[in-house]
């Protein structure tokens, strides 16, 4: 039995590409996982490429949203 369970290894040799119709366009295209074709997730990152912006939002002030129970207030 092995020691370290952890750890999984497979060789990528052994998952070859297969033939499978893109779910876009629909091209036959030998790949390992479906999805978009290659050709269709490049021209799917240039369309929706943006530019990282920094965003300013209002300080955050905490609230309380309870009101402090009597039996913690009450003076000995």
């Amino acid at each position: 039995m092995p020691t370290n369970l952890s750890a999984i290894h497979f060789d990528p040799a052994q998952f070859p590409p297969e033939p499978m119709a893109c779910l876009r366009c629909g091209a036959m295209v030998p790949m390992r996982f479906r999805g978009p074709c290659p050709a269709c997730a490049g021209e799917l990152r240039a369309k929706y490429q943006a530019e990282a912006r920094v965003v300013a939002g209002a300080e955050y002030e905490p609230t309380m949203h309870v009101t402090p129970n009597a039996v913690a207030l009450k003076d000995d």
